[in-house]
């Protein structure tokens, strides 16, 4: 993998109003979806004020970042226009950001505009499913407002003939070089493996057990499992709600493989397993 950077190992992370070490236990993100067809809790948390009310519980139940977007990335979703995103998110990171949970707020969005809007009314971080490299301004708009950035991985067309870690790291490359270009720290970029974006069970499985090989590139790792369709093709559960116990054990898995932060539904299962894991996992480490 090329290095376009010099990060060092697992720095520790500011992220708002979070301030983070690899010696504390790792980050819980927990997600908002304002928006009518999300493929788990779609229309539940649509609006302001149930956007507000569960931004409330997941701080309550241990998540440390609220993740809030407005357009589903589920297959076969409906595209947003960029207007209607921030007539979802805008109001929902406003209220979220006046409450004054103490938690960072993240907008996910791949929308450069929406990004620069977002953080303007109060969030904190980036997360861009496309990885900066659909609207590549979105990495200026990050870096104007001194915003981390998380780096999906997602690519919707892959070389099959080509080790699915090794078309990641150098799908990784390309935006990185676009954060570091815009401005943004190397200490300010997170990256996740897109676990479920464009990639089948087999896949999802791989790359969780090659985990490490990312982690080993010294940048924090974010895990995205939560009711995904591939813990569901394991358990034989098919409806998402009843994946929270294949998603804890998956994010156990990643946990001890190096992953540092964790965008979940189900927080408070996931603050007491991952908790426990963390125990285990430092122990090893010192």
């Amino acid at each position: 993998m090329k290095q376009t950077s010099s990060p060092l190992p697992l720095s520790p992370l500011t992220l708002g109003p979070i301030h983070w070490t690899p010696a504390q236990p790792p980050l819980i993100m927990g997600i908002i979806n304002v928006t009518p067809d999300s493929f788990s809790d779609g229309g539940r948390f649509l609006g302001e004020q149930n956007a507000l009310e569960h931004a409330r519980q997941l701080a309550s139940e241990g998540a440390q970042i609220l993740d809030i977007g407005g357009e589903s990335t589920r297959p076969g979703a409906d595209l947003v226009v960029e207007q209607e995103e921030l007539d979802r998110v805008i109001p929902a990171i406003r209220s979220i950001a006046a409450a004054d949970l103490g938690r960072a707020i993240s907008i996910d969005t791949y929308k450069a505009r929406v990004a620069d809007k977002a953080l303007a009314a109060g969030a904190h971080i980036v997360n861009d499913v496309w990885g900066l490299q659909r609207e590549p301004d979105i990495a200026k708009a990050a870096a104007d407002h001194h915003a981390p950035v998380i780096i999906n991985h997602w690519e919707k067309e892959r070389q099959s003939d080509i080790d699915i870690m090794e078309q990641m790291k150098r799908f990784f490359d390309r935006s990185i070089e676009i954060a570091l270009k815009a401005g943004v720290k190397p200490r300010e970029i997170i990256l996740d493996p897109g676990f479920g974006f464009a990639k089948d069970a087999a896949e999802n499985i791989e790359i969780l057990a090659r985990l490490e090989q990312l982690c080993d590139w010294e940048y924090p790792i974010l895990i995205g499992t939560s009711r995904k369709r591939f813990i569901g093709s394991l358990t034989g559960r098919e409806e998402p709600r009843d994946r929270v116990f294949g998603t804890v054990a998956s994010n156990v898995i990643a946990l001890m493989k190096g992953a540092a932060i964790f965008r979940v539904h189900d927080v408070a299962a996931h603050k007491d397993a991952l908790a426990v894991a963390h125990a285990v996992y430092d122990q090893q480490r010192t």
